[in-house]
């Protein structure tokens, strides 16, 4: 099994180095990313920083869209009750790979939530985002200029932003994402992924209820 863990994890940081290389090289700005990190068989080198205790025994991947009504659903409903008993006290941690496809929005919104990332605030980007989601999708909540306006709101670099979003430079990490998320079988969101201590995984799709993570990461642990 950790032999099979140390190849897995070989070929995705081939696969995301070579992504990394392919829009990084016209850009002057640096990119920060683990191109080695995977959870389970899920490669998560280009998703979204570690939410909580990076050595959890557990990891929750969410393959999800920001235009998503169920993944908003999920994060207001139930993604509170397991952060507090689960991500809080270090017993799992969480990722969030994009399956950015229900609209010609979401692209956009991923990729906006990486330049806040250049920033030091992807998951304050991530909440707004699922705070301000609106029920018609593409209806223009998540247009660019409502996407630069969210970043404004934060207190963001605007000239940074701007120029981040602008110029498409995390185009191809969203698309390397949802690509991963198809690959996993993900074909609608939210889907997740549980990954235990012995890379033991458990991917069920749908808003599940706190009482199904529950039910799983327990006998995980």
């Amino acid at each position: 099994m950790k032999k099979k863990g140390i190849i897995i994890g070989a070929v995705a940081a081939i696969i995301a180095i070579g992504v990394i290389a392919s829009y990084s090289a016209s850009s002057t700005e640096s990119v920060n990313l683990d191109v080695g990190r995977s959870h389970g068989t899920v490669s998560t080198a280009m998703g979204s920083p570690i939410l909580g205790d990076p050595s959890a025994p557990i990891t929750i991947v969410e393959f999800g869209d920001y235009q998503c009504h169920a993944c908003y659903n999920w994060f207001h409903t139930h993604k509170p009750t397991i952060y507090n008993h689960y991500i809080a006290t270090g017993k799992a941690n969480l990722v969030f790979v994009d399956l950015a496809f229900l609209g010609r929005d979401s692209p956009k919104a991923a990729q906006a939530s990486y330049c806040a990332e250049d920033q030091g605030k992807y998951w304050e980007y991530h909440d707004i985002l699922y705070n301000n989601q609106e029920e018609r999708i593409d209806g223009g909540w998540a247009s660019t200029e409502r996407l630069k306006a969210f970043a404004f709101s934060l207190g963001l670099d605007m000239e940074l932003f701007e120029s981040c979003l602008d110029s498409g430079k995390y185009q191809k990490r969203v698309q390397y994402n949802t690509q991963e998320a198809k690959k996993h079988g993900a074909r609608a969101t939210p889907t997740f992924v549980i990954v235990g201590p012995d890379n033991q995984q458990e991917q069920f799709q749908g808003g599940q209820p706190y009482t199904t993570f529950k039910r799983i990461m327990d006998a995980m642990i």
